[in-house]
């Protein structure tokens, strides 16, 4: 029999009805003779409540402290619920099921609590359990740090999960069940022109992930691609006798027919900082960005551009819109160290990009995204590249229309992508 891992999301299991929803779907995959284990996340808003309720009672403090393993202890009973009613559900269809917490798998952490990384999976029980025909429901999210106590994998943790147990158990594929029916080409809720992608490359869902695309976590695409475990997305809304096909997350080499252009792909959660008149010396822009990476903030695009003033620069990035407030009063309070005259925050950006494999091998892409831009008037700040993806920053009010006009402009609207 083949191992299959299943993962459903928090809007799949929001409540008992979806929850006997996905029953139905395992109890198709189980039917079929695979052995079966099942990760599952909180009933949708539950993790938030329990957070509030930790934020309530005191916030976990930054540094690892008994706070911080007690919130963990706290949030991860969310995906625990979950994992007991779907066995509860399967036991009642009649099915041999059972429950598994991270710590009777194992699944090993390190000691970050709240953003744990996991160190390795111990197979040997819950592969010999799936194999005699045993549903294993596993909670996500979770696992079991060096001191023994729970250990949370941050938001978004139980695709992690998933991805990293089917790697564990060699699993011929890790299916996950969310509330869309794949990857598209852009958020169809941008354009109804969105179509949803057959096959696309663990590179690609890699940057979408990075870039603000919500189908998957980052972490979970970089252990599939590490392990290379094939990815199945698929919608927990689809009839169970009738799934959709779904797209398919793999090697480079397993799609035959690469496109240039894959995605177009918007990200709204972005904010600009512009540092004006640095001294144009070296060790000015280290001292910025060590001071920023000292407070864990995260930064994305950088340009440095003369200053009208000689000798001096000016030095912009992006980074979260939720952090910008911390960049710039950390800024500010290292300006005389760093020696700049003042600095700016934009909130009113966004960042849209475009993403293929196909990059690699074809020119003019940058000339297609900055000529269909310019013909409708909207104009580029920054721009970041690497080498399947092309990135810009521009007015938020114009990146509704800026994705529009690049899907458009690359053919994704049609069958067979444009060349250009």
């Amino acid at each position: 029999m083949s191992r299959i891992v299943m993962k459903f999301g928090g809007t799949s299991v929001a409540s008992l009805e979806r929850i006997r929803a996905v029953a139905a779907i395992v109890r198709r995959e189980a039917d079929a003779g695979h052995s079966v284990a099942v990760v599952v996340s909180a009933m949708a808003g539950e993790t938030n409540r329990l957070a509030e309720l930790c934020s309530m009672a005191g916030e976990p403090a930054p540094a690892l402290d008994a706070r911080n393993v007690e919130y963990d202890a706290i949030v991860a009973t969310g995906e625990q619920a979950s994992a007991g009613l779907l066995a509860l559900v399967m036991q009642n269809l009649g099915y041999r099921a059972r429950s598994w917490q991270g710590w009777q798998i194992p699944l090993n952490t390190d000691r970050a609590h709240g953003k744990a990384r996991i160190t390795n999976i111990d197979d040997k029980d819950i592969g010999e359990a799936i194999d005699t025909g045993e549903i294993a429901i596993v909670a996500g999210f979770q696992g079991v740090a060096q001191d023994g106590r729970i250990a949370t994998l941050g938001r978004g943790g139980s695709d992690t999960s998933a991805v990293a147990l089917a790697a564990a158990v060699k699993a011929e594929r890790c299916d996950i069940y969310t509330d869309v029916d794949g990857v598209y080409t852009t958020d169809p809720r941008l354009t109804k022109q969105a179509r949803r992608i057959e096959k696309i490359s663990y590179e690609e869902m890699l940057e979408m992930a990075s870039l603000g695309a919500k189908v998957l976590q980052t972490r979970s695409v970089e252990l599939a691609m590490a392990y290379h475990v094939p990815l199945r997305v698929l919608s927990s809304f689809d009839p169970p006798d009738a799934p959709g096909p779904g797209t398919i997350i793999c090697d480079e080499d397993d799609i035959v027919e690469q496109n240039i252009v894959t995605t177009v792909t918007p990200d709204f959660d972005e904010a600009a900082v512009t540092i004006l008149a640095v001294p144009d010396e070296p060790g000015r822009a280290a001292g910025i960005f060590t001071a920023l990476a000292g407070a864990n903030i995260n930064i994305d695009m950088i340009v440095q551009s003369a200053s009208r003033e000689p000798g001096f620069a000016n030095i912009s990035f992006t980074t979260k819109e939720g952090e910008v407030d911390r960049a710039v009063k950390l800024l500010t309070d290292e300006q005389s160290k760093i020696g700049f005259s003042s600095l700016q925050s934009d909130r009113n950006v966004a960042k849209v990009s475009v993403i293929g494999v196909g990059m690699k091998s074809h020119a003019g892409v940058a000339a297609t995204m900055f000529n269909a831009l310019a013909d409708k008037g909207i104009n580029i700040q920054n721009i970041s590249t690497s080498e399947i993806k092309i990135s810009v920053l521009i007015n938020a009010d114009a990146a509704e229309y800026a994705v529009r006009v690049l899907h458009e402009a690359y053919g994704l609207d049609q069958q067979q992508p444009a060349q250009v």
